[in-house]
């Protein structure tokens, strides 16, 4: 899962990842060859000669709807007006005016799409994409998506973008231009954090399981863990917990009944991601961008086709060229899906998997089968916490786990939100400041990214 880009409003996040692995200060390996100049770190260090550095790397994410790239997020560019088509394009502007005077109640993300992007927009590039990714329709689910992981993004604010250009400073986190990224990927960052706390006497346990969470008046005593095939017990003072919500309650005693209903309840999304190298990939480079080998710019890539189930493509060679042996030949890319645990998909053995994935893209003409020179698949489980079923009593479940004094639920799964990879690392940042202050109230750990201002000021 190479696809994190490092970037945050929050300055103390940035220095944290900056301290961690120092930014670039002279040109990688694909800089050099093709001779890009970007704004580099003052004193940085060479990627050339480190492994520990930062790379200061281009975002380019696009649509790939109608066998045509579309920009990500849509911009007002005449090339988008060519891809929609005359008709196209005169439907969903009636379509976009007809939400300025008439909003609709928000009660699903369908409705939060249409009153930013109208009906029109809507359909065309959020809702099967957003069926294909939760497998739900988009009326099935809570508007709490849209305003976690895309507010501020709507045609009013591209119309404003458009209008203030290339200097404007306050854009929308979707819209950012560049960002960090680590020479050997989001690992290698983690890698080095866990070096650091093992430098400072701490002590990571790997491949434990939990299997039990022993709580006694408000407060959690200890967990029990299989390590090696044998059950242990860690007792404790304080516990964070990034474990998924759902699995934290129903390992918990004497919970109430309706907590734990809901908890159960609680639904997720999983993961598959398989990387293919080949020696050619069928999209050709029509950017002014210059690349490696002159393959297509894109970071990532949203397949909107609606005849494959693919979600998206990465591009691991414009990530960092040092992922790829021989970047300037061979290219990696990362095909995603976001399936249900047991569904087909996640049943099936990796060469079928493999032989799947494949088919696909040679489908919508991306590949040829004679392409690809190796694969490698992943599967996670409990990637992505969904927004439906009892989602919509999840204050219960939060009310509950928040008068244990000694627990603190963080991260994307500890709260069963879709977080950022910086908003993640902020709940654990508010956590330890409310254990040095003493403070038992945990709302500003359960209010990181909930603000409605956050992607779009600084």
């Amino acid at each position: 899962m190479a696809g994190h880009r490092f970037f945050s409003k929050d300055e103390n996040i940035m220095k944290l990842w900056e301290e961690l692995m120092p930014i670039q200060g002279e040109d990688s390996f694909d800089d050099k060859i093709l001779g890009r100049k970007k704004e580099l770190k003052s004193g940085g260090k060479n990627p050339e000669k480190e492994d520990g550095v930062m790379l200061i790397r281009d975002r380019v994410s696009r649509i790939y709807y109608l066998k045509k790239f579309f920009d990500y997020p849509i911009t007002l560019k005449l090339q988008l007006f060519k891809n929609m088509g005359l008709k196209r394009t005169i439907i969903a502007g009636f379509s976009y005016l007809k939400t300025i005077f008439v909003k609709r109640k928000e009660n699903s993300l369908e409705d939060f799409y249409i009153n930013r992007f109208g009906k029109a927009l809507y359909q065309m590039f959020f809702e099967k994409y957003t069926e294909k990714l939760w497998g739900r329709h988009p009326s099935q689910i809570s508007a709490d998506w849209g305003a976690q992981r895309v507010k501020g993004v709507s045609i009013s604010a591209v119309i404003k973008n458009a209008l203030k250009g290339k200097n404007n400073k306050e854009k929308e986190t979707s819209l950012i231009e560049s960002f960090w990224y680590p020479k050997y990927g989001p690992g290698q960052l983690w890698e080095t954090m866990a070096k650091r706390i093992e430098e400072m006497g701490g002590t990571i346990k790997k491949n434990c399981k939990v299997i039990g969470i022993d709580n006694i008046e408000n407060k959690i005593k200890s967990i029990r863990y299989i390590e090696n095939g044998e059950e242990k017990i860690l007792y404790g003072d304080i516990f964070l917990s990034s474990m998924p919500l759902k699995d934290l309650i129903l390992g918990m005693n004497d919970v109430p009944d309706n907590v734990q209903r809901i908890a159960k309840g609680l639904p997720y999304r999983d993961f598959i991601t398989i990387g293919l190298l080949l020696n050619k990939l069928n999209l050709k480079n029509e950017t002014n961008i210059k690349t490696l080998g002159n393959i297509i710019p894109d970071c990532w890539i949203y397949m909107q086709e609606p005849e494959v189930k693919m979600c998206r493509i990465q591009v691991f060679n414009n990530w960092s060229p040092y992922l790829v042996e021989n970047a300037d030949k061979n290219i990696w890319i990362g095909l995603e899906y976001v399936v249900s645990e047991n569904d087909d998909l996640w049943q099936m053995n990796e060469e079928e998997f493999k032989d799947f994935a494949i088919d696909e893209l040679v489908k919508i003409n991306l590949i040829s089968k004679e392409n690809v020179l190796d694969y490698h698949v992943e599967k996670v489980k409990k990637a992505y916490p969904a927004y439906f079923d009892t989602y919509s009593e999840i204050d219960k479940v939060i009310e509950y786990v928040s008068k244990y004094d000694n627990l603190y639920c963080i991260g994307r799964n500890g709260q069963h939100r879709y977080n950022n990879m910086d908003h993640s690392m902020l709940t654990a940042i508010e956590t330890v400041k409310n254990i040095e202050n003493e403070n038992k109230n945990k709302s500003d750990i359960w209010n990181v990214n909930t603000e409605k201002e956050y992607h779009e000021k600084k």
